[in-house]
């Protein structure tokens, strides 16, 4: 009897437990309903407007609408669509872009002989060269007798070309069809040669069609000098032109985003401070000078929180003067892009002093571009305003598969919706109750919590409770 009793009471508090847990699932449940990110989350939202060809869509975040955020790296920032789906996206934060110059230059060439009978080593060459090693000539170390020299290859002179070598372009005599084949090599100083490997150009007459190659690839290497050994010196062409097309890469920062005029305030002469609407990576501020004639050595700081101390950022001379019946001014301090949300310029008084009210302020910093996958139906919105989201952007090459820099411009562009971008809705659900006070993912919390209590209880309960004797 007993061992029916305990599977009996076994059975019991399985159903028990079955019951509990079911309301424990349903309860998280409704909190993650709740805990899901929904429009109404943020305070701010506006709409956007799709062009060109999706999935993928690119949008320049105006920096008006960025500095409603209240997470300095834009973690509460989200995009919806019309069901308010969040959709996926990623941050993109460029300091510069890369661009490709490409630059053909022609180059002189030099015959370099052998004796007929020597193939086995490169031709030894006496070379005269100006100051900053232009090759002038160039000679055989040893003499040949007339008759006993044999053309093997040519001598390119490339020192003027500071840019890594790409490609070499090569013209010949007519008289040599067929195809040439060349070893390449590249020195700095005509004494010690690297292999750069092979080359091989072609002139053809196929099908009553004139079939020409000329050019050769290079490794992407720098080199003063390069030197063209053909495999078999009988056949070696005389060149009618050499060409070298290097190719560099330059860093060319974006353009900054600048704010509008931001008052400021004076604490005591020659001193004022400014409160930035958020934490931003400043990379220049711009200090109106309202009179004429002002001369200002000023030193700038900046720290995030009132609570923290002030940190230098960089200092120099401010000045609007007039000269010839111009004004001839200089605003601006370059700053390094350190986070801050308050600035405080110090102005040495002994040039005149900026007056005894602060002067307005503009500041700059990188553009900021949203990258989103469009997913369901639009209209789409921008969402920002939170300070207990979490952040929730995918890098780059997550978002977009086999993504290569060049896959950005050609993306589908959005933009603020310019007839709205004034009217920034404001969400009613943010007021009911402080930002930083989730009052309904507490209260859920709680009650979980209990339930799980009263579960562990109930179980210990009837674990407990001594079996009735038949």
């Amino acid at each position: 009897m007993s061992r029916k009793l305990s599977r009996k009471l076994s059975r019991k508090l399985s159903r028990k437990l079955s019951r509990i847990g079911l309301g424990v699932v349903g309860l998280w449940a409704a909190w993650s309903a709740v805990a899901q990110e929904q429009p109404a989350d943020f305070t701010h939202q506006v709409p956007l407007v799709l062009s060109g060809e999706g999935p993928w869509y690119r949008l320049p975040l105006p920096l008006e609408v960025q500095l409603h955020a209240r997470q300095t790296d834009l973690s509460d920032l989200r995009v919806f669509n019309a069901a308010g789906q969040a959709q996926a996206y990623a941050l993109l934060r460029e300091s510069a872009q890369s661009r490709e110059n490409r630059t053909l230059t022609e180059v002189k060439w030099f015959p370099l002989y052998n004796a007929a009978d020597d193939n086995e080593r490169a031709p030894s060459v006496r070379v005269q060269s100006n100051a900053n090693g232009t090759l002038v000539e160039v000679q055989p170390s040893s003499r040949l007798e007339a008759g006993e020299e044999e053309l093997r290859g040519w001598l390119l002179d490339a020192s003027a070309i500071k840019a890594p070598l790409q490609q070499l372009i090569l013209d010949w005599t007519s008289e040599r069809d067929g195809f040439q084949r060349f070893s390449i090599e590249a020195s700095d100083d005509l004494q010690h040669w690297q292999a750069w490997g092979e080359g091989q150009v072609a002139r053809l007459t196929f099908a009553d069609e004139r079939v020409e190659q000329h050019e050769v690839s290079l490794p992407g290497q720098s080199a003063r000098y390069l030197r063209l050994l053909w495999e078999a010196p009988s056949s070696a062409p005389v060149l009618t032109s050499a060409q070298l097309q290097s190719a560099s890469r330059e860093s060319v920062p974006l353009p900054l985003v600048w704010s509008q005029p931001l008052a400021g305030s004076s604490a005591k002469a020659g001193e004022y401070t400014w409160q930035l609407p958020m934490g931003l990576n400043v990379e220049q501020v711009q200090v109106e000078l309202s009179q004429a004639n002002s001369l200002a050595p000023v030193t700038l700081a900046g720290r995030r929180e009132s609570s923290h101390p002030w940190q230098p950022l960089g200092g120099g001379l401010l000045y609007r003067l007039t000269q010839n019946g111009q004004d001839v001014q200089q605003n601006q301090l370059q700053l390094a892009g350190q986070t801050v949300q308050q600035l405080k310029l110090t102005v040495d008084e002994r040039g005149g002093g900026l007056g005894a009210e602060a002067p307005a302020l503009r500041f700059a910093v990188r553009p900021t571009q949203v990258v989103f996958l469009a997913r369901g139906e639009g209209p789409y919105s921008l969402a920002l305003g939170s300070s207990t989201v979490k952040a929730a952007s995918l890098p780059l090459t997550t978002l977009v598969p086999d993504y290569k820099p060049s896959r950005l411009a050609k993306l589908g562009t959005a933009t603020v919706n310019a007839s709205a971008a004034s009217t920034v809705v404001t969400s009613t659900a943010s007021t009911a109750a402080p930002a930083g006070t989730p009052w309904k993912k507490i209260g859920l919390w709680a009650v979980l919590l209990v339930s799980v209590l009263a579960l562990g209880g109930m179980a210990f309960s009837l674990l407990r409770k001594p079996p009735v004797k038949n």
